[in-house]
Formats: structure tokens, C-alpha cells, sequence
């Protein structure tokens, strides 16, 4: 019988030799001290099978993988191709951890989304990793994904927990895609999750008499130049707030006859065209000096025209014109940054300007089959005349707060 006392007390030799053995187990004493754990068996021939040093693996544990090994072949099984096929299953496995698999999603998307969106994405992924990220995909339960939305379920943020549940899902069905995940359990979680919250649209002021006091409001704004424009802007433009505190000098021409603000919508993927009333670029002309240092020593580098008051490498907040209307005593019940659009589209459809000219200039991707060549080929000369007649209209309601909407002047 092997002990641990006669492994311990045996001394190497100048070649290797072995301790009896038990039941085919050994213990092989190598020239340099080390004692390493064999299996002497019998499967289509002699086979030797490797279980590790010792003192790393005690006597025990080599007794427990023998008796493995010995049940293995009473069934029929050789146990070193058997511990060939784990090592592959185990291989195969790690190349298919959820992490992997949605690092890879991400690396497919990042070309694809927005910078902004990518790093949402990979956030939410990121908070399911913890949970599921070292689990091979074809072993993820219905469970498993409900416990880790379970987290987020119980701080309120429903929202947010569907969200997770979508991109986990997306990376689900690229590895069904990909022949590497057999479903995706999110589909068994219908029912499973309290739903989402009912979706409040943003506050905006649409009457003509209210209109009017906000843009005296906004004309009287005291802040800092980058904020205090953008906020003068808002109504003017209409623009989504991201887009229009991501706006870079580049982008805008205010010289010559079409003034305009030319940039890639990333949530509709079309180039976009801002006309640009003569209200808007003497707020930007003003501007100018303040925030456009020229060219940038480093290619590529930003160049905002509402910097960051910290770096003007970055925006200005996503939150500074929506401050600014707080400072102005407005309410988040009231009116936003992003009301603005809503403002404009319903007081233009109102003065009578066609709803394609609307909608385009509101960046909503075109429909039918004209387009964007549709787009460019009319509705741009439209565009310019409404964005005029609306920064004109604005005026008006600033002066005259009790004004009803006209309707709109012949071209």
C-alpha cells in the first residue's frame, strides 16, 4: 500500500524509478526530487495516465481520480481519450462564454452605432457580465437571466432592466447566428418581469401666448455665452439637444446666400441640412470668437461650438439647457430642452407649412421611394423659407405674447 510516509521518505536516484503500486497506481521519483502520480492501466494495450505531483495532489485525490479512471473503463471507456474529449468540451466551452461572445457583438456593432449608443450597449452588457459572463452560452437558463435582472428590477429602474434584457437578447441571437448559443432564454421571460413604465412624453409649450413668454424668457437668460446660445438656439433650430451641443464649427456656413448647419444624424443615419434664419447666425457670428480657436494642432480633434467649460474637447452638458430653463423658473413639467421640437412641429403645422417640409427638417428619416433626392431637390428651398418665417414668427410672439397663429404668406 502506498502512504504518505513512504512517499515523503523516498529519495531521489540518478535515474528515475517507481513505489509500488497500488491497484496500478504509482508514484514516479524523478532524479531531481519531483514525484509525479501515474496510472498504469490496460485498454488495446498498455496506457499510462497522468494525475499530477505530489505533495500538489495528496494520496487521497490520486485514489479518488484512479477509482474514476477504474469506473471508466469498467464502462467501456479509455480514460485518457475520455480526458482528451473534456479538455476540447472545456476549450470549445471558453471559446463560447457569453463574455466572449458579446465582446464579439460589440466589435461587429462598433463600426455600426453611434459612439453614443455603443457605450450604452456595452454598459448594459457589462452589468450582465458579473452574472452570466463566464457561463457558456448553450448552459444560460431562463433563470440565470432573470436573476440578474432581478437586480436591477428591484431598484425601480424598469426601464433600464428591458433594456438589458434586449441587448442580452441580441447577443443571444447573433450566437444562435453563428452556431454557438441553441435559443435565447430571454424569450421565456414574457410574463416573468414587471413591465415597462408607461411612456411620458416630454414637456413642451405649445400655445402661441406661452411661446411667446418663454422666448422673452430666453432673450433675457444671463450665463455663460456657450449656454446662453445654445439656449437662443434651441427654439430656433429645433434640433435634437444632442446634436445640437455635439454642433462643430466646421458644420456651419454663415457666409453667403444659404447659411446652414450640415451634419450626419446618427439616429436616423442621413446627412442633414440646417437652414439657418438670419436670427440664428447672428447668435452664432457672436459667438465665434469665443469658442472657434481654428484649426485644431491635433487632426481630428473636436471643434465644438458649445465647448465644455472645463475642456473644450468635450460638450457642453447634456443638461446645460435643460438648467438654464430651471434657472428661468420653468419646470420639467413645463418644458425641455427636447420640447422644442415638439413646440415647433405643432406650431408650424398650425401656420400652415406642409408636413413633409416639417418632418424633414425635423431629421425624421424620409419615406417612399423619392427620398432624400426628393428632399434636396425641393423641400430644401421649402425648408429655408419656413425656417425664416419661424425664427420671424418667434419674434413676433416675444413682442406680442397674445398673438394668434397666421397662417402662412404665400411664397
Amino acid at each position: 500500500m502506498l502512504t504518505d510516509s513512504l512517499i515523503r521518505s523516498a529519495k531521489p536516484k540518478a535515474k528515475p524509478y517507481k513505489l509500488p503500486r497500488e491497484q496500478g497506481l504509482y508514484v514516479l521519483v524523478n532524479p531531481n526530487g519531483g514525484k509525479l502520480w501515474r496510472f498504469a492501466y490496460v485498454f488495446d494495450g498498455e496506457k499510462l495516465l497522468s494525475f499530477g505531483a505530489y505533495p500538489e495532489v495528496s494520496l487521497a485525490l490520486a485514489r479518488e481520480r484512479r477509482e474514476e479512471a477504474r469506473k471508466l473503463l469498467a464502462a467501456g471507456v479509455d480514460p485518457s481519450l475520455h480526458r482528451q474529449k473534456e479538455a476540447a468540451r472545456k476549450s470549445l466551452e471558453s471559446e463560447n462564454l457569453f463574455r466572449v461572445i458579446a465582446a464579439e457583438w460589440l466589435q461587429m456593432k462598433s463600426g455600426v452605432m453611434s459612439a453614443r449608443t455603443y457605450n450604452k450597449a456595452k454598459w448594459m452588457l457589462d452589468f450582465a457580465l458579473p452574472y452570466i459572463g463566464d457561463m457558456p452560452m448553450a448552459q444560460i437558463q431562463p433563470m440565470d437571466v432573470l436573476r440578474l435582472l432581478r437586480v436591477i428590477e428591484v431598484t425601480g429602474r424598469l426601464e433600464t432592466m428591458h433594456r438589458v434584457k434586449a441587448r442580452v437578447s441580441e447577443v443571444f441571437r447573433y450566437g444562435i447566428a453563428t452556431g454557438r448559443a441553441p435559443s435565447d432564454p430571454c424569450r421565456d421571460l414574457r410574463g416573468a418581469l414587471k413591465p415597462k413604465p408607461r411612456v411620458e412624453h416630454l414637456a413642451a409649450l405649445t400655445e402661441p401666448a406661452a411661446v411667446g413668454r418663454l422666448v422673452h424668457a430666453i432673450d433675457g437668460y444671463q450665463g455663460t455665452p456657450e449656454v446662453t446660445a445654445a439656449l437662443k438656439l434651441s427654439p430656433l433650430l429645433f434640433a435634437r439637444p444632442g446634436e445640437l451641443r455635439h454642433a462643430q464649427w466646421p458644420e456651419m456656413t454663415l457666409d453667403g446666400e444659404a447659411p446652414s448647419w450640415r451634419y450626419f444624424v446618427s439616429k436616423t443615419k442621413v446627412d442633414h441640412i440646417v437652414p439657418l434664419c438670419r436670427q440664428a447666425v447672428e447668435i452664432l457670428r457672436e459667438l465665434r470668437p469665443l469658442t472657434d480657436h481654428g484649426r485644431p494642432a491635433t487632426p481630428g480633434t473636436p471643434q465644438y461650438v458649445f465647448p465644455n467649460s472645463r475642456t473644450r474637447h468635450r460638450p457642453m452638458s447634456e443638461n446645460a439647457v435643460n438648467a438654464a430653463l430651471r434657472g428661468l423658473g420653468y419646470s420639467g413639467d413645463q418644458m425641455t430642452a427636447h420640447g422644442f421640437r415638439a413646440m415647433a412641429r405643432t406650431l408650424l403645422a398650425e401656420l400652415g407649412w406642409p408636413p413633409d417640409a416639417i418632418e424633414r427638417q425635423l431629421a425624421h428619416r424620409p419615406s417612399g421611394s423619392l427620398g432624400d433626392a426628393y428632399d434636396r431637390a425641393q423641400f430644401l428651398a421649402e425648408r429655408r423659407k419656413m425656417m425664416q418665417a419661424w425664427a420671424d414668427y418667434l419674434d413676433r410672439l416675444k413682442t406680442e405674447a397674445t398673438e394668434k397663429p397666421v397662417g402662412r404668406k404665400a411664397a
